[in-house]
């Protein structure tokens, strides 16, 4: 005969009663009777004949003679989990060999080559679920989240990408995951239970925008649905197993009104540039890695006329250009292991020239295509706006010289006139030691100096003004005809 536990509770909360009913539900041995006092204890136990057993959910009374479990500040599943202890009864627990147990489990009762929906894979995640038996609704719900992640989502990344507050994920193997959150790098409690898992969740992120990684290409970089930048890594490259890196991407445009806010560039400093994208000069954005280039690059497009016709250009595509109707997005691709089918930010640069564009936007600028960006410059498209990796305005130059070099037979004397002819101001944003992203100059390219390299002339200069950090005015455009033409000098 089976063996049933009445359980007298004596708690008064309405709310953690019924929660503590339901995640005790699947267990058909336990029958519980709530009471709100030591009277309605003898009472019920009058009536009850069979074992029990009495949990006392306030500190305020102990039955002597039988066992009692003290918990009031505890949740409706640690009472139960207390209880089922008593009882003798075995949870199944929660932990990464269970969820992978019934992932697989779940796994086998899909069809092959079948579309289902969401809740379709909800509704056997379920049924698998109850037909194991021997967990709490708290457990129950726990596992079929994680192994619906496995299926649908992002596996244990799930979280983190779903986190409004974590600007990236960086994953190195399976059991080290660290997130930048406010700043703050920390590293998360969590891991994946094996590689494979790891490398599903890396294959349906590239396949998405339709790439492919294996060990004869075992680097990618490639964008979410979100706008979210990802690159990974596979092994034998990635010595301590796949490497996933991931740049999210806010879902709330920031504009220029929230840099000012947040100190990352002056309102004078904010409302000259936005007066040299609306006259059409040529700017460049430098800085270091997750320095803001593309935050600004964003921000700036916001002045731009929807009069306009827009191309922009990237690697991965990451730009949120808005209020733009006639807008042309274009994005590289890589080719296949034969090489085939590669298309370059250098083709679509040129392809660009034949789209009537009013300005070009080039993401980022890191090889041979700098050429091509420069000559469009120089031929009509003022306006134009670009980013590139560097440590300062000065190395910026430098970079792009090099890059020039690199893919033309110019002279070093010829690639110069070329920079210098093609962008008018460089603005150069910097992680800083206390976390901010802040703009730390803003130049104007002046000719050649006396030494044959671009001359860059600060216009606004980063300085510590007060123990704070102030972005200052230190000179004069020189070059007005620009903004003469448009009306805004």
């Amino acid at each position: 005969m089976k063996k049933i536990y009445n359980v007298i509770v004596k708690l008064g909360d309405e709310t953690k009663r019924n929660d503590f009913q339901k995640d005790l539900a699947i267990f058909s041995d336990i029958k519980l009777h709530f009471v709100d006092d030591k009277a309605g204890i003898r009472n019920l136990k009058k009536k009850i004949t069979a074992d029990f057993a009495v949990l006392n959910c306030d500190n305020s009374f102990e039955f002597a003679q039988d066992s009692v479990i003290n918990g009031s500040d505890l949740t409706a599943h640690e009472l139960s989990k207390q209880l089922l202890g008593k009882c003798g009864l075995k949870e199944v627990e929660y932990n990464p060999e269970t969820v992978d147990e019934f992932f697989h489990k779940v796994e086998m009762c899909i069809e092959a080559g079948r579309e289902y929906t969401d809740d379709e894979i909800k509704q056997i995640i379920k049924d698998v679920l109850n037909e194991n038996g021997g967990m709490s609704k708290y457990t129950h719900n726990q596992i079929a989240g994680a192994v619906f992640n496995i299926i649908r989502g992002w596996d244990v990344l799930t979280g983190p990408l779903d986190n409004p507050n974590i600007n990236e994920i960086m994953v190195n193997g399976t059991d080290k995951i660290f997130v930048e959150a406010n700043g703050e790098i920390t590293q998360l409690g969590i891991q994946f239970y094996s590689q494979q898992r790891l490398r599903n969740v890396i294959n349906r992120m590239i396949s998405q925008v339709g790439r492919q990684i294996d060990e004869s290409n075992p680097i990618v970089d490639a964008r979410l649905p979100d706008g979210s930048r990802i690159n990974a890594v596979l092994d034998p490259v990635a010595i301590n197993g796949p490497i996933l890196t991931i740049r999210k991407f806010s879902r709330e445009m920031l504009t220029m009104s929230d840099l000012i806010k947040s100190g990352s560039i002056s309102d004078e400093a904010a409302r000259f540039l936005q007066k040299l994208v609306e006259a059409k000069y040529n700017i460049f954005i430098s800085g270091s890695t997750s320095s803001g280039k593309t935050t600004m690059l964003n921000i700036l497009s916001n002045f731009i006329s929807p009069n306009e016709r827009i191309v922009t250009i990237e690697d991965s595509a990451e730009l949120q250009i808005q209020g733009i109707p006639n807008l042309v997005s274009l994005e590289s691709r890589k080719g296949g292991t034969d090489g085939r089918g590669q298309i370059s930010i250098r083709d679509l640069i040129k392809t660009s020239l034949r789209m009537r564009p009013d300005r070009i936007i080039v993401g980022e600028v890191r090889g041979d295509e700098a050429n091509d960006m420069l000559q469009a410059m120089n031929t009509g498209h003022d306006g134009s706006l670009s980013t590139g990796h560097a440590n300062g305005p000065e190395d910026m130059m430098l970079r792009l010289e090099s890059l020039v070099l690199a893919a033309t037979n110019m002279p070093v004397n010829a690639i110069r006139r070329h920079i210098e002819s093609a962008i008018d101001i460089v603005i150069h944003l910097s992680k800083l030691k206390d976390k901010s992203r802040r703009v730390t100059r803003i130049c104007e390219v002046n000719g050649i100096n006396e030494k044959g390299e671009v001359n860059l002339t600060d216009l606004f200069v980063l300085r510590e003004e007060g123990g704070k950090p102030k972005l200052v005015k230190t000179g004069e455009l020189h070059n007005t005809l620009k903004l003469e033409q448009a009306g805004l000098c």
